[in-house]
């Protein structure tokens, strides 16, 4: 079973690479991701300001909240 800090992480880190895989990071001038695991919930909150973007940066965020669930599920499903 994994650790809270386990998941907390690899949503994290399958969120940013999204966001960092179609978004140039030069276009990015602000990325926070906030990730919570509690109770066995996976909250993931991804705020992106990148007003060069040719990307549809809402997309892109909620993309990223999709990687990170998807991440967490292959994590669970490891066990």
């Amino acid at each position: 079973m994994p650790t809270d800090e386990e998941v907390v992480e690899t949503a994290a880190e399958a969120a940013e690479g999204l966001v960092l895989d179609r978004l140039r990071t030069s276009d990015v001038d602000d990325l926070d991701i906030t990730v919570t695991f509690e109770d066995g919930v996976l909250d993931v909150d991804i705020y992106v300001r990148a007003p060069d973007a040719d990307a549809d940066v809402e997309q892109v965020a909620d993309d990223g909240a999709l990687a990170a669930q998807a991440a967490v599920d292959d994590l669970f499903a490891d066990e």
